[in-house]
């Protein structure tokens, strides 16, 4: 030819360009650079630690506002309060409609609120907010840095990160890891709220069993041993459904009021009063309606939980030795209904607590320039 025959250049040969405009190097031209690749890796690590940060704040959050409500459904979810309530129940003789019911339950659970608040005090409605805060901020951080990285690396693994199975498997997976890391405060919050100043036991009014966090501690560990910490760990893990069945919703709302937003922009339509409503509290609902579908769907876990964290009995025996056993006996005793104490405060408190959590992550992202 001509100009003779062109020099083949390796990838590696290949000269770096400049942009005329700023004089930086063209990024396409090191597409192999290996400093290039170190860049953006270390850059993906530093980004997955936002998930992490954003869960800890959506949660403190959460779990400050909703903290009453947390004091009552671990009440109510307590062998000591289903059988004042069973008492309670005992006077009304005709059966009631099931609107009737909900009626009397919402009033019932008011009243317990109010009578802790009365004999207690106001501070009784936070009780074991402490530990709560101490559980919750390493909890929610866990549980969200180990989702938002888990399903980026599964769904880049399989190359599908929408896929409902990869927020399952990613949601099953920080389930596990939270729970397992966790489980001890949780049962130090449980017994603390557990542990009545004005319950009455045979007449006299009971002085309180544990000074603080420190010494439910030490007592736990002196009485019940290493593996008292960790009671509960069973029901826990069989809560993981519910916080699995929470993301893969969440997640597929979250999708669908993308493709909602797709269509609105591709029709040219301007937005309306509704479309402004769906773009400033679409992932709030989302957060809530699926939080509250998963935790009915599971609550019954939430009750053996709390019943096999409850401190022993007066001879020393735990009355529930086992998941089983405990679902058993919780059925055997007070039925169906049983298994569902506590359910209508737990409700209130996790549907506006996932809301806010969720709502604060997904924010918190957006400030940090983190893809959730």
């Amino acid at each position: 030819m001509a100009g003779g025959p062109e020099k083949m250049v390796s990838h590696s040969d290949a000269p770096l360009t400049q942009s005329r405009e700023t004089g930086d190097i063209n990024p396409e031209s090191r597409q192999g650079d290996p400093i290039v690749n170190r860049d953006k890796s270390t850059t993906s690590f530093a980004k997955s630690w936002n998930h992490m940060l954003a869960g800890g704040i959506g949660g403190m959050t959460a779990a400050t506002l909703t903290a009453p409500l947390d004091v009552l459904k671990t009440r109510l979810q307590s062998d000591f309060y289903q059988a004042q309530i069973k008492a309670s129940r005992a006077s009304i003789a005709a059966p009631m409609n099931p609107l009737r019911t909900v009626a009397f339950h919402f009033n019932e659970t008011m009243s317990i609120l109010g009578a802790v608040y009365r004999q207690e005090g106001p501070r009784a409605l936070f009780k074991g907010l402490g530990p709560n805060l101490v559980g919750v901020i390493p909890a929610r951080s866990i549980n969200f840095f180990t989702y938002g990285n888990g399903k980026r690396v599964i769904g880049e693994y399989f190359d599908n990160k929408d896929s409902p199975w990869v927020h399952l498997s990613a949601g099953g997976l920080a389930g596990v890891v939270t729970s397992t890391a966790t489980n001890p405060i949780w049962m130090v919050k449980t017994r603390l709220q557990l542990d009545k100043n004005m319950a009455l036991e045979s007449g006299s009014i009971a002085k309180r069993r544990y000074k603080n966090s420190l010494d439910c501690i030490r007592q736990v560990l002196r009485d019940e041993g290493i593996r008292g910490l960790y009671k509960g760990m069973s029901a826990s893990y069989l809560g993981v459904a519910e916080s699995t069945m929470h993301w893969m919703l969440y997640e597929q709302i979250k999708r669908s009021l993308s493709r909602r937003e797709e269509r609105l922009a591709l029709s040219g339509r301007p937005k309306n009063w509704w479309d402004h409503t769906v773009d400033w509290t679409g992932k709030f609902g989302a957060a809530g309606f699926s939080k509250f579908i998963a935790a009915v769907i599971t609550y019954p876990h939430e009750v053996a939980r709390t019943r096999l964290r409850q401190a022993p009995m007066a001879d020393g025996r735990p009355k529930y030795t086992g998941l089983v056993q405990c679902f058993k006996l919780v059925f055997k005793e007070e039925g169906m209904l049983g298994l569902y104490g506590g359910m209508t405060p737990h409700l209130l408190r996790t549907v506006p607590s996932a809301a806010i959590m969720f709502g604060m992550y997904e924010g918190i992202l957006r400030l940090l320039n983190t893809p959730a």
